[in-house]
């Protein structure tokens, strides 16, 4: 049994479908998309600064607890059509606030206006940028995305590792999405507990960010087809009940194949991004402590409760 507060999520999804009647619209889907911030508590402690950075904006997420030497590359979700580093502010603020460490959002170039692969070349700049302008160590960066923000998690290392740069500490993917790919099981497994992921919207957001007739097999957008030898330590966590849920179990295949270090965590009878309720459903928060836990030893950070009495 989920808990109650965890419901939320659900009849936001619930709404958002009941609202979409006739056509889908790249505005109707950016507003709806927009709305997943109401989700998220205002966490305590952490600040807001935003940034120019080279063809995107972006935002720092300062915890008043923090190692400032290590930094989060935080990308958001929205399907590369929508979302924002604003809306997911308060989500990211309430990761950066546990795992003890400031976080950079990126605002990355969105679809149709930019399709692929600003996205991830947006990501990528991002990541130079970190190491070239503001002295991190790759070993000091970790990533950190949700659903197209969760496959650029993994996209933009593939990106890193083509353009020659070092690879960063480990990465963090939530609900990954494999674009136009739509071949994992579990769209049909799931069909009646995933109330807003279907098949169709999939398709219909990918012909958008690639279009009809784009590759669907590059790695730069279908982190299925990444080949993960040599990628640094990777956490996957996935709603149980998600249609998109084999993407990360088959991702974690792949990763494993390759002498990865891959962490699966199936949170049962969860939505899509339902962490995204930080602060309101302990589901949410019990999944960004798990995260906190994984990745604070790969950046050698101190516990925030250490942080906080120092």
């Amino acid at each position: 049994m989920i808990s109650k507060e965890a419901m939320q999520i659900v009849t936001l999804y619930q709404d958002w479908v009941a609202r979409q009647t006739g056509e889908l619209t790249i505005q109707g889907v950016r507003d709806i998309f927009a709305e997943w911030h109401t989700l998220t508590a205002e966490p305590a402690g952490v600040a807001y600064r935003e940034v120019e950075l080279g063809a995107a904006r972006a935002m720092w997420i300062l915890p008043d607890a923090r190692d400032d030497g290590k930094v989060l590359l935080c990308s958001h979700g929205g399907g590369y059509v929508g979302g924002s580093m604003h809306v997911h502010a308060k989500f990211f603020g309430h990761v950066a606030k546990a795992v003890g460490c400031r976080a950079l959002s990126v605002d990355y170039r969105l679809a149709p206006e930019f399709p692929h692969p600003a996205p991830v070349e947006d990501m990528t700049a991002a990541y130079r940028w970190l190491i070239a302008e503001q002295g991190y160590s790759p070993s000091d960066i970790a990533l950190i995305g949700d659903s197209a923000g969760g496959a650029l998690a993994l996209t933009n290392i593939a990106n890193v590792r083509n353009k020659g740069l070092p690879l960063p500490a480990a990465t963090v993917s939530i609900s990954p999405w494999a674009c136009k790919d739509t071949s994992s099981p579990s769209y049909e497994t799931n069909l009646d507990n995933d109330v807003l992921t279907k098949r169709e919207l999939s398709s219909w957001l990918a012909d958008i960010v690639i279009g009809k007739d784009g590759d669907w097999r590059d790695p730069l957008i279908n982190p299925l087809y990444i080949d993960y030898a040599g990628f640094p330590p990777i956490y996957l966590q996935v709603g149980g009940y998600e249609a998109i849920l084999n993407d990360s179990t088959r991702i974690a295949d792949r990763a494993q194949q390759a002498g990865v270090t891959v962490a699966l965590d199936v949170v049962p009878g969860m939505q899509h991004c339902f962490q995204l309720m930080a602060g309101h459903a302990p589901e949410a928060d019990s999944a960004i402590a798990r995260i906190a836990a994984w990745v604070r030893p790969l950046l050698h950070i101190e516990t925030t409760t250490a942080l906080e009495s120092s």
